[in-house]
């Protein structure tokens, strides 16, 4: 891109972000971001976090109305946990194939497989799911939740990664589904071991969402909070990150000393960077695409939730 161009683009993001905080102000709005989203959006927004950490704002916030930028079912989450608010998303075309990969009729089935087990749900799920959930977690309290929950089996859906992961951490049975994050299961052990060799230096850090052999090569293993915070307190000046592009922004902004190298250039989730500054205007402007949950399943699926936010990230 040349540089007039970068100008114009300049100009054009600093004219979307001037009408955003005039909207947010008229509104009465927060704007919470993923740390998948784009620099842009991450700029603007009120809070930045992980799944976990959004859940918890969404709860705790004041505000009117919750511009979430992220993908839908995490604006499905902020809807059940606040139902008088108005939520909005800047593009309904935001889905995740993960949360796509568990449906209610299966798991039904499964739950009448196995009638002593208690399901606990990732939070990338939908609404309709977290309504047939014991609890839901996420990343950087799954452990934490599964030792929480009073029985000895588990039925855990739907990333089969993350439930390999934490399952050689407890002793109960784990039934895990077949689903995956389509962004992170397609590191390979290749990508990795080429970096190390270019790379001896370098400290592996990956997400517990990416396959079981990816893992086992990491120095560190964890949630996105717990990767930025990890590289943000360590002695080491370079990182092999095998996790979403979108945490470079933040990791960059922590720590602008060190060099982050990313473990793929195809560690980029397409949903995520649906959204962008002038969808986010627009969804301000006209309070559309507008999140609804009905109302039997949001009471369902809010009590999965709310075990989830009583149970502190590890």
């Amino acid at each position: 891109m040349d540089a007039l161009a970068l100008e114009k683009k300049a100009q054009r993001n600093a004219e979307l972000r001037e009408r955003l905080m005039q909207l947010k102000k008229e509104r009465n709005a927060i704007i919470l971001a993923h740390f998948y989203q784009r620099p842009e959006i991450q700029e603007v927004a009120d809070f930045i976090g992980d799944s976990f950490g959004l859940a918890q704002k969404a709860k705790e916030t004041d505000a009117d109305v919750i511009l979430f930028c992220g993908v839908h079912f995490m604006g499905e989450s902020a809807k059940i946990l606040n139902p008088q608010k108005t939520v909005i998303i800047p593009d309904e075309r935001a889905g995740c194939p993960m949360a796509d990969m568990v449906n209610v009729e299966g798991l039904r089935k499964l739950k009448a497989q196995h009638p002593n087990a208690k399901v606990v749900a990732y939070i990338n799920t939908s609404a309709d799911v977290k309504a047939e959930t014991y609890i839901c977690c996420t990343s950087s309290n799954a452990k934490r939740v599964i030792e929480s929950v009073d029985s000895q089996e588990i039925i855990w859906v739907p990333d089969k990664n993350l439930g390999h992961y934490v399952s050689q951490f407890t002793d109960k049975k784990m039934i895990i589904w077949e689903g995956y994050c389509n962004t992170h299961d397609q590191l390979s052990v290749e990508d990795i071991m080429t970096l190390k060799q270019q790379h001896p230096e370098a400290v592996v850090v990956v997400h517990p969402e990416c396959r079981p052999e990816v893992v086992s090569l990491a120095d560190y293993v964890g949630s996105t909070t717990g990767i930025l915070k990890y590289c943000r307190e360590s002695s080491h000046k370079e990182f092999i990150i095998g996790t979403e592009d979108g945490t470079r922004y933040m990791l960059e902004k922590d720590s602008p000393d060190k060099t982050f190298i990313f473990a793929s250039k195809y560690l980029v989730c397409p949903n995520m960077k649906v959204n962008n500054l002038k969808k986010c205007v627009e969804a301000l402007e006209t309070m559309k695409p507008e999140i609804y949950v009905p109302k039997d399943v949001a009471d369902a699926a809010r009590a999965s939730l709310e075990r989830m936010l009583e149970v502190a990230p590890a």
